[in-house]
């Protein structure tokens, strides 16, 4: 059998399970289950094993989120074969054809198994045995796509309608038929003929015949992928796709790019106990139930409550006689909603661009690729915060124009650099930075730096600085 080359697509805008979930921390980095430090990336690194005949993955992702995808592949323990860096999102069709233009220049008969980073699935065994049944199938000049065995007529999820059955002994269908999301009714008559099935947005693609359909289908596409990938530089060990090449492909699902119009797609039952986790409703299906049916991740006490979903991040949430609710709490945000309402998050984060709120975008800890800061205080013309620097971790050399900063070491040593003159700063010592002084920091040792630090100025914003280096090649715009 060809190579099957796992893709994973991990964008995302973070709106559906805001507020836990963000614009630069979307979904797929969270850890959502109770007694479970897995991220949902991290369960998709591990989905398709290379011990289980697969290869290593390949992963498409936002430019933003390229050093939280390092992370998440090192403390996986995988080596992707590559990471791969949209330089705005495109939607699913561009970037799938990146993966299998990718992939069949190093082999012209690959099998690519394209899954969004962001899904659950409670049967990983089940899941890569129907991977390998369905690469069979693509072989045969097929675009195989698994539809998911309903539980239930769910209104948040589009369905597909097998068609005949194909020749041979594996239970595969074609499709007849593509429907959106429908209402109750619609979606109840669904379940009831046994036709229909959930789109899961996963595929399994002879790479080669995909891009064939994408040429005949929508050539823009092809040709802007073509480009892209033509013109991609390597940066550190991401490749980073060409941005004005890019740009030029239509914004385009692969369900309307192919999928709905291709003559030789075909469709695998699947029954996996898989989700898309796409609301905070769904989150509550997924989740254990205590004696009242709420689901509880955190510090919370209910009294006469049921049906309820809540996450509390770090304060403690109290409920008295309420039902049917998600409450979900972090540091600078709580949502509260009525649970059939859920869908409805992403108007809230509309709402939040709208007015120029900076909640729909960052947490008050910011992952960096040297570690993190989180924001402790902020006041009139102050600014506290912790850095927290991994072992060897490195700031870029920097200076600010309208801002002083004092840095208290908390724990570890610091190797600071002001105006090139190096001294190592240890904990309970501090360090006093003026405004137009170049400085550096760094961890020169085996532990975590934390340093505690207060800024003072007339303007305290992120983009407040000038860069003179950085070892992760960092563009200007990105802050740190």
């Amino acid at each position: 059998m060809s190579t099957i080359y796992p893709v994973i697509l991990s964008g995302g805008s973070g709106t559906r399970l805001w507020p836990l979930s963000r614009e630069m921390y979307p979904k797929q980095f969270i850890q959502f289950f109770k007694g479970d430090d897995t991220t949902l990336l991290g369960a998709a690194l591990h989905r398709l094993p290379a011990a289980d005949g697969f290869s290593e993955p390949i992963l498409m992702c936002n430019n933003d989120h390229r050093f939280l995808i390092r992370k998440e592949a090192e403390e996986a323990g995988i080596t992707p074969r590559a990471i791969v860096l949209e330089p705005s999102p495109r939607n699913t069709a561009p970037a799938i054809a990146i993966a299998a233009l990718w992939t069949s220049r190093i082999d012209k008969n690959a099998i690519i198994a394209v899954m969004p980073s962001d899904h659950v699935i409670k049967d990983q065994a089940a899941f890569a045995q129907g991977v390998k049944a369905a690469a069979a199938i693509a072989a045969q000049r097929k675009l195989v796509l698994f539809g998911i065995t309903p539980t239930g007529p769910h209104t948040g999820y589009g369905y597909i309608r097998r068609g005949a059955k194909l020749p041979g002994s594996v239970e595969a269908y074609d499709v007849a038929s593509f429907f959106e999301k429908p209402d109750a009714a619609r979606a109840a008559a669904y379940i009831a003929d046994g036709q229909h099935f959930w789109n899961s947005g996963i595929f399994v693609l002879h790479a080669a015949t995909f891009l064939e359909e994408l040429g005949r289908l929508e050539p823009q596409v092809l040709e802007a992928a073509e480009q892209a990938l033509d013109d991609a530089a390597k940066d550190l060990e991401f490749l980073r796709l060409d941005a004005k090449a890019y740009l030029a492909s239509p914004s385009i699902s692969v369900d309307h790019a192919v999928m709905e119009r291709t003559s030789r797609a075909a469709m695998l039952p699947l029954s996996v106990g898989w989700s898309d986790a796409g609301s905070w409703s769904s989150l509550w299906e997924m989740s254990p139930h205590d004696k009242d049916d709420n689901a509880v991740q955190g510090d919370a006490i209910l009294q006469d409550s049921s049906g309820c979903y809540v996450h509390a991040s770090k304060s403690l949430v109290s409920t008295i006689g309420v039902k049917d609710l998600v409450i979900v709490e972090t540091p600078d945000a709580v949502l509260v909603a009525d649970k059939s309402r859920a869908q409805d998050v992403s108007k809230m984060v509309a709402e939040l661009k709208r007015t120029n709120r900076s909640q729909h975008a960052q947490h008050l800890r910011n992952a960096r690729p040297w570690g993190f800061f989180e924001t402790l205080n902020v006041g009139p013309r102050f600014q506290v915060k912790l850095l927290h620097v991994k072992p060897g971790g490195r700031l870029s050399t920097q200076m600010h124009h309208h801002r002083s900063e004092h840095w208290v070491v908390v724990q570890g040593t610091a190797l600071v650099v002001i105006d090139g003159v190096e001294q190592l700063v240890r904990e309970n010592e501090s360090v006093f930075i003026t405004a137009t002084q170049w400085h550096r920091l760094e961890n020169p040792g085996k532990v975590p730096l934390e340093l505690i630090e207060v800024q003072l100025g007339t303007y305290l914003g992120e983009d407040d600085i000038i860069r003179s280096d950085d070892v992760y090649h960092r563009a200007a715009e990105e802050t740190r």
